[in-house]
């Protein structure tokens, strides 16, 4: 009987131990985490020249009558401007990306409606707060523009049935 009590008491004890190292374990775990998130961030650059990269594909995808297309591309582009809001809040660009908001609304309708006409009123919307916002941070240097030639050369722009 002693024997069953010892051996009792010693897998409390071991069982107590072992969830304290993992309960220790999972903090460091948190931690190293937390460390990663903040040295592998993309910086407001990479967020800019992905959105730059969306906003060409929602141009070709718009004039092609890609509806789809069009509706992923400016959900990228809503998505990374979110992210800038959550992740740079440092940043005093930040606070000025609600410039692009008006003209992402009327986009996202446009593309809804399936209005070509519409979409291309809306882009140069969308374009222009771009560089309104590029202004408003001090660079005007950086101006964006309809592109003229589609961004990528292995992607069929075109709908498909």
């Amino acid at each position: 009987m002693k024997t069953i009590l010892h051996l009792s008491v010693s897998l409390l004890l071991f069982s107590g131990c072992n969830q304290q190292q993992a309960d220790k374990s999972a903090g460091n775990l948190a931690v190293q985490v937390q460390e990663l998130k903040e040295k592998y961030r993309p910086g407001f650059g990479e967020y800019m020249i992905g959105i730059q990269l969306h906003h060409s594909k929602l141009w070709y995808a718009g004039i092609n009558n890609n509806w789809k297309l069009a509706d992923y591309e400016i959900g990228e582009i809503k998505e990374s401007f979110e992210s800038i809001k959550d992740v740079e809040t440092d940043r005093p660009e930040s606070k000025t990306v609600g410039i692009i908001e008006p003209a992402i609304a009327s986009l996202t309708a446009a593309i809804v409606q399936k209005d070509e006409k519409e979409f291309r009123k809306s882009y140069d919307l969308l374009t222009a707060a771009c560089n309104n916002c590029h202004t408003t941070n001090h660079y005007e240097f950086n101006v964006i523009i309809t592109p003229t030639a589609p961004p990528v050369n292995n992607q069929d722009f075109t709908a498909k049935p």
